[in-house]
């Protein structure tokens, strides 16, 4: 079996979990959970570094005993330190935490007290009445984990843009070497960079679709085979994604390849615009009667229909088809359009890479240049700046600018966003900065009103230039804390500030509705990495993807710019 980054970070939280469950030392739990998040989100493969010889403990949160496991898992399958775990607390344990209500704690109490092992012995003890007695527990609290098990069984499994992309690229690489087959595209969601995939729909052309089929059935990564034929099989992966792929013929590739890309309410609105010139749309192609006039490529099926090339992006029918039809579709901001990343961190506070090894690696990637943007004193967890540290730091930074030709390190600094709408650090310390990079780190729990109160406040302030992940959430892991984006949004255009599009795949936060409701009010974006290392700043691709799906064109962006012109900008 190929292992995938998403096979890594799932052994290291199962060994978090049962260490917890165990209740172990905290602080070496917090280590597999901390390097279990940074490979979920890493924007390269794992086994493609090792393979190149790369150190794995150069990752943030990745110490050199850990990277050894990881390498032992890697070249093995499986991990001895695991499985010594799993040979005293039995692995289904961990399982039930992902019920709500049941922390390890209590996991631990189900299972000394009823030897619950799994999610049946768990419903059938609530079903029974068996859990109410128990310290900790009430009938209320029974009836509560009975009903979220039902909707643990009901919830579609989705996965992160940035995983469902590693298996993906695993697929498509295996599906290229297969016999006579010509081209391989992902179509779905996947294509639309949705920031979550539920699954995997696969266009394949080749000469013979029976050998095609015969050879994506053959994947070793392949756990069932939900259904097989001559030109369409349906599997789920080990992992327990869905794939289904479909062997179409070029004449119809343009067709299918339109037909799986859309939203079904994008589909719809394009098949009425053909109906209504007497034309039948589907996947096969475009008919005129009982004569196909159209389907080898998307732009004869657009052009059918009426319309100019749609990007895949904006198939959703928010309003592209009428964009399209009076020539007013976005021209959308591209990657190569990016001139640096406004949101950085080193060593200094959380990060895994030096000031020096973060500039090289910029200039590596072509930008012009890199704000470090390393945390305040309030995130002590992170290693936070105080103001004379951060004056040292832009000391360094100021040193290092003399060296450098064409390229330029921006000084700025993750200042959170006191509970009172206060910023954490002074005045004489913030006006030394090139702009700020303002967050909500803590006290989610406040209610919409005192929740935007504290960023409106906040933005009071001179030095406030850029709102870091706006809603705080943390895809798959925890809501956005109540905010009222659309005040937000309004004090941003009043105040002469910007909103982040965060491109950590696990947060990708603005979300794409509220990117363009910010384009559509006129305040720029930045479309940062918030790298903690060198590879980090590898995500940019996800947060142009979250841009684009949000109508936003190169202009909309604040790091499309040069240095002197984003400078002005930040001059409230």
């Amino acid at each position: 079996m190929g292992i995938h980054n998403a096979d890594i970070s799932a052994m290291l939280n199962r060994m978090a979990d049962l260490l917890e469950i165990e209740a172990a030392n905290p602080f070496r739990i917090r280590a597999y959970r901390r390097a279990a998040a940074t490979i979920d989100d890493l924007p390269e493969n794992i086994p493609g570094m090792l393979a190149e010889g790369r150190p794995l403990s150069d990752l943030p949160g990745i110490g050199e005993d850990l990277a050894g496991k990881i390498e032992e898992f890697v070249n093995t399958g499986h991990l001895q330190a695991l499985e010594e775990v799993e040979a005293r607390t039995p692995s289904t344990l961990a399982a039930l935490t992902a019920i709500p209500g049941l922390g390890p704690k209590r996991v631990h109490t189900l299972h000394e007290a009823l030897g619950i092992k799994s999610l049946d012995d768990l419903a059938k003890a609530a079903k029974t009445g068996k859990i109410r007695d128990l310290p900790r527990f009430s009938a209320a609290a029974e009836a509560k984990i009975l009903d979220e098990i039902g909707k643990h069984r009901k919830t579609e499994r989705r996965f992160k843009i940035s995983t469902a992309e590693d298996f993906a690229n695993g697929l498509t690489t295996y599906l290229k070497a297969g016999p006579g087959i010509e081209r391989v595209v992902v179509a779905g969601s996947f294509r639309r960079r949705k920031e979550t995939v539920g699954d995997l729909d696969i266009l394949v052309t080749c000469e013979k679709g029976p050998a095609a089929i015969d050879h994506f059935a053959a994947y070793d990564e392949i756990a069932e085979v939900i259904s097989k034929g001559t030109t369409r099989s349906t599997v789920l992966l080990k992992a327990g994604m869905q794939v289904d792929v479909r062997v179409v013929p070029e004449e119809s590739y343009g067709a299918a390849l339109h037909y799986f890309t859309g939203s079904k309410a994008h589909n719809i609105a394009v098949r009425k615009l053909a109906q209504a010139k007497g034309l039948k749309l589907n996947e096969y192609g475009v008919f005129k009667g009982s004569k196909r006039i159209a389907g080898r490529t998307e732009e004869e099926v657009f052009r059918t229909a009426g319309l100019p090339f749609i990007e895949p992006e904006l198939r959703e029918d928010r309003g592209e088809i009428e964009a399209a039809q009076v020539g007013k579709l976005p021209a959308l901001v591209a990657l190569s359009d990016i001139r640096g990343d406004l949101h950085a961190h080193t060593k200094a506070s959380d990060g895994k890479s030096s000031l020096a090894e973060m500039a090289e690696a910029a200039k590596a990637s072509g930008y012009e240049y890199l704000a470090i943007s390393d945390h305040s004193r309030h995130a002590t967890v992170a290693h936070g700046l105080d103001a004379k540290r951060l004056g040292s730091q832009l000391d360094e930074i100021d040193r290092m600018n003399d060296q450098f030709g064409d390229f330029r390190l921006l000084k700025s600094c993750e200042v959170d966003i006191l509970a009172d709408g206060k910023l954490d650090l002074p005045d004489g310390i913030l006006k030394r900065l090139d702009f700020t990079v303002c967050a909500v780190h803590f006290r989610f729990e406040l209610n919409i009103e005192e929740q935007t109160q504290r960023i409106l406040r906040a933005m009071d302030n001179r030095y406030f230039n850029i709102l870091a992940h706006p809603t705080g959430r943390l895809l798959g892991e925890r809501p956005g804390y109540a905010v009222d984006l659309d005040r937000v949004i309004e004090a941003a255009k009043e105040h002469g500030c910007f909103l982040e599009v965060n491109a950590h795949p696990t947060r990708l936060d603005l979300d794409d509705i509220h990117c363009r409701q910010a384009k559509e009010a006129g305040v720029k974006l930045a479309i940062s990495t918030d790298a903690h290392s060198t590879v980090g700043l590898n995500a940019m691709r996800y947060g142009v993807d979250q841009a684009r799906r949000g109508w936003i064109e190169a202009s909309d962006v604040l790091n499309t710019r040069p240095w002197k012109e984003l400078k002005g900008l930040f001059a409230r």
